[in-house]
């Protein structure tokens, strides 16, 4: 089975040690970034099947930064914003996010949070994806016909 790759993005050490040790324990293969700039400098480099990431660190608007550079990646991972603190009439779905995660929160919904996400994200994108032309096999003797 192939491991999920997720980018967590915090500013506080104590919150981004501790959600990576309960996302690998429950199987994920988790990068950390500790700032908005390192985030996206992440992105640009790496493939991740989703990213979370909080949604105030050094400033107001730096995980709505992430969730845009995300967004832009190639690989069209899910995107999760984590905040404590949901500011009033933010609108994270417009910004791009998938999902809103409120701190501080049980490990198991977390994980089953993280998950249906995941599997929702993928169902989306593989609907999304442009239908590939039938490739016909014609017969030789058509073949034979069309050329001779």
């Amino acid at each position: 089975m192939i491991k999920r790759r997720i980018l967590l993005v915090d500013d506080e050490l104590p919150i981004l040690l501790t959600l990576r040790a309960v996302l690998e324990i429950h199987g994920f293969d988790v990068e950390t970034a500790a700032s908005a700039r390192e985030a996206k400098a992440k992105i640009r480099a790496n493939e991740y099947h989703m990213v979370i990431t909080d949604m105030r660190m050094e400033n107001d608007t730096a995980g709505t930064e992430v969730v845009r550079a995300a967004k832009k990646a190639p690989c069209q991972p899910a995107v999760a914003m984590l905040t404590a603190f949901p500011l009033p009439g933010s609108d994270w779905q417009a910004d791009g996010a998938d999902e809103m995660l409120v701190k501080p929160m049980n490990t198991s919904d977390l994980v089953r949070q993280i998950e249906a996400l995941l599997i929702a994200h993928e169902d989306r994108k593989r609907k999304a994806a442009p239908l590939a032309a039938p490739f016909v096999v014609k017969p030789a003797a058509k073949v034979a016909e069309q050329t001779g």
